[in-house]
């Protein structure tokens, strides 16, 4: 499988995130960038998530069928089902569409932006669940990479 180069503009890997793309502040998602997506790619996704959360893994975005010439996704993507490129977002661990910044509830936890080029569009309706997506996702996958940043609250 290839890998695909993940960063953000707003932090870099293993570095602590931001508070304005956390809870405790304006709570809008981090500005993300990838390379390397294989010319076959049909859609990408992009989820986060947070293993270190005290009941399992959070999942703080989901978000699927972007075109496969993205290559980016700017800070503060709207709470919206659909957006106007034709993605769909689906409902995260806070039960809500769209992205939810970290909150933990102590300690210094990892989140992980991964990125997925597929080779097919996913057949699932907005707000699909991560566990949706995975399954969708199954023997689909042409490429993948993540960026982790990490967060503590005040």
């Amino acid at each position: 499988m290839e890998t695909l180069t993940v960063r953000s503009p707003a932090f870099e890997e293993g570095q602590m995130i931001p508070p304005r793309f956390t809870a405790d502040g304006a709570d809008i998602s981090p500005p993300l960038e990838w390379s390397k997506v294989p010319p076959e790619t049909a859609s990408i996704t992009v989820i986060a998530d947070d293993p270190d959360a005290p009941m399992g893994t959070w999942v703080h975005w989901v978000i699927y069928n972007l075109p496969p010439e993205t290559d980016a996704l700017p800070a503060d993507v709207p709470p919206v089902e659909t957006l106007n490129n034709g993605a769909a977002q689906g409902t995260t661990d806070f039960g809500r569409i769209g992205y939810g910044g970290p909150a933990p509830p102590s300690g210094v936890h990892r989140y992980f932006f991964r990125v997925y080029a597929l080779d097919t569009r996913l057949d699932l309706p907005a707000g699909a669940t991560r566990h949706e997506v995975d399954r969708a996702m199954r023997g689909h996958i042409l490429a993948q990479g993540e960026l982790m940043g990490r967060y503590s609250r005040r």
